[in-house]
């Protein structure tokens, strides 16, 4: 991943959806405040695979590129890993909107309308998934990838590729939620996370720190709210 022509990041992820990975990366990280600043993000030249991407800022947006530079790989698996600190890893945060309400019965319905919806994991059995709902619990957008924070990273490029009023949504994740995880959620705007299976004690906390909500275990009965009860209804 090149910002102009500085090497900024080197990302493992499963091939496809490379725009949104890239709009998603650079939103949640920091890198851009809005997907207005973004002009382009294309293919470099001459790598016929289109392993190699860069971004285009628009006219009149500057970024040091490194500010945000990483002399490490992105793993596709974990985001936090090999960082010398979680301090290191908080990026400033937007206050959360008010957000959606959404009533219990819909957040118990999402984890089987994002399952319906994985067709590559119908394939393979092997890939996570990121969708985002509204708080009626209409799907709004998915996506997969072999890394959790990649499938982060997709659909909230995507959501931000179309312009969606992204304070108004649901972030679901098939696993746990991690620290990163939330990170990306509040640097996006999104004022609520769940998952299928845990929160860690991290993520909880920096919701709590940053005034999120955070749903787990979202079963076909139950569910645990780990912060900001105030946005589930019921």
């Amino acid at each position: 991943m090149r910002l102009g022509d500085t090497p900024l990041a080197v990302i493992m992820r499963t091939p496809g959806h490379d725009e949104d990975l890239l709009r998603g990366f650079a939103l949640t990280e920091g890198i851009v405040l809005d997907p207005g600043e973004v002009a382009a993000i294309r293919p470099v030249p001459g790598d016929p695979e289109h392993n190699r991407w860069e971004i285009v800022l628009a006219d009149g947006v500057t970024v040091d590129p490194e500010q945000f530079r990483r002399n490490l790989y992105t793993s596709s698996s974990c985001g936090v890993c090999g960082k010398a600190s979680i301090d290191a890893l908080k990026v400033a945060a937007p206050p959360p909107p008010p957000g959606p309400i959404v009533d219990a019965a819909t957040l118990l319905a999402l984890p089987g309308r994002m399952r319906s919806a994985q067709s590559t994991f119908e394939l393979t059995g092997g890939q996570h998934a990121a969708a985002i709902f509204d708080a009626a619990g209409a799907l709004l957008a998915l996506r997969e990838d072999v890394g959790r924070h990649n499938a982060v990273d997709k659909v909230i490029g995507r959501l931000a590729g179309l312009r969606w009023p992204i304070g108004e949504v649901v972030l679901l994740v098939s696993g746990r939620v991690s620290f990163e995880i939330v990170q990306k959620a509040a640097v996006a705007g999104i004022p609520m996370v769940g998952g299928v299976s845990a929160a860690s004690s991290l993520a909880a906390e920096l919701a709590g720190e940053l005034g999120l909500t955070v749903v787990g275990f979202l079963r076909t009965a139950s569910f645990n709210v780990y912060a900001g009860r105030e946005r589930v209804a019921g």
